[in-house]
């Protein structure tokens, strides 16, 4: 068993519905989950490669679940699962037939196979194990090809290819408990999918410095509310009772932003929401966020984002693309 796989989708997991509004402000909208690890003790357990693994629970003590994952199994000491593993196949079969969705990683298909739940159902796994399923479970219909499978009464049973498969299969369970949005979130937080342009397709508005300045304050809850108007930044400055020097001076001490930065930043972020949940054509969206001239939107969205507007859809209008 690896204990990255295990830690990772335990951060990740704990992340949902906290890390996003941690760091933008943009207040959750969605439910939190709670991972925890189980095992036949609490005892400390050593992996194949060296590292530490501390359940949080013993199967006695976990009596329900929504979510059920095992992680990859040692199948380079020449393993057989047959007849292996029978009290944590036992808690599976248990958690199954109370309404958890049961899901794998790379090899943890074959105690899925052990348990009985896949017969004649699809399923997929690391390409090394197709020996085992051949071998021992000649019923399971294997997808080697397939990196995320869903089979099952409800799609109820969920397995991932190899190792580095537990990102895809940890965003399809937020986005099917907590919904896409907040697997957009957390895929942008972990950089999760092609990271060939860098950093800035995943990147987000901060969220703001936190500061006293009620003139700024006003200026900002103006701005959210009207961020799509011509010359904002002249409206803003005209609010504020400020002259120009001094209104950019104060914005700037404030929010950590020009106020033009701000704005621009602002649209954008609007523009990425749009993008990634409708099927507006994006010169329609370059004017519901305040640009006439959609060339220079889409000049501004690449600076930003580091890719065009059409490319940061295809990369994030459906989540099953990660």
């Amino acid at each position: 068993m690896s204990a990255a796989i295990v830690y990772s989708m335990h951060e990740v997991f704990a992340c949902v519905g906290r890390a996003w509004e941690a760091l933008t402000g943009v207040e959750a909208t969605c439910g939190r989950m709670t991972p925890r690890i189980v095992g036949s003790s609490t005892a400390a357990i050593r992996t194949t490669m060296g590292a530490t693994i501390v359940p949080d629970h013993t199967f006695e003590e976990a009596h329900k679940s929504d979510i059920v994952i095992i992680g990859d199994l040692d199948v380079l000491s020449g393993l057989d699962p047959v007849g292996n593993w029978q009290e944590a196949t036992a808690w599976i079969r248990d958690q199954h037939q109370k309404g958890a969705i049961i899901c794998s990683v790379c090899t943890g298909a074959l105690m899925l196979a052990e348990a009985g739940l896949l017969d004649d159902l699809e399923a997929t796994s690391h390409w090394s194990a197709g020996y085992f399923f051949e071998r021992c479970y000649p019923n399971v219909l294997l997808k080697p090809d397939r990196v995320l499978v869903t089979s099952g009464n409800e799609h109820q049973l969920v397995t991932a290819g190899g190792s580095a498969s537990w990102h895809e299969l940890s965003l399809y369970l937020i986005a099917r408990f907590c919904g896409e949005d907040e697997a957009r979130h957390i895929a942008k937080v972990f950089l999760f999918g092609d990271r060939g342009d860098g950093q800035l397709p995943f990147a987000a508005m901060v969220r703001p410095k936190q500061h006293d300045d009620a003139i700024i304050a006003q200026s900002q809850t103006w701005i959210a509310e009207n961020y799509e108007e011509a010359n904002p930044v002249a409206k803003m400055t005209l609010l504020s009772g400020l002259n120009s020097r001094t209104f950019k001076r104060r914005f700037k001490s404030a929010t950590g932003y020009t106020p033009l930065e701000y704005v621009q930043t602002l649209r954008i972020e609007e523009a990425k929401q749009m993008l990634e949940t409708s099927d507006d054509a994006i010169d329609d969206i370059a004017e519901i966020v305040g640009y006439d001239d959609p060339n220079s939107f889409r000049r501004l969205f690449k600076r930003t984002t580091g890719v065009s507007p059409n490319r940061y859809r295809l990369r994030f209008k459906d989540i099953s693309s990660f």
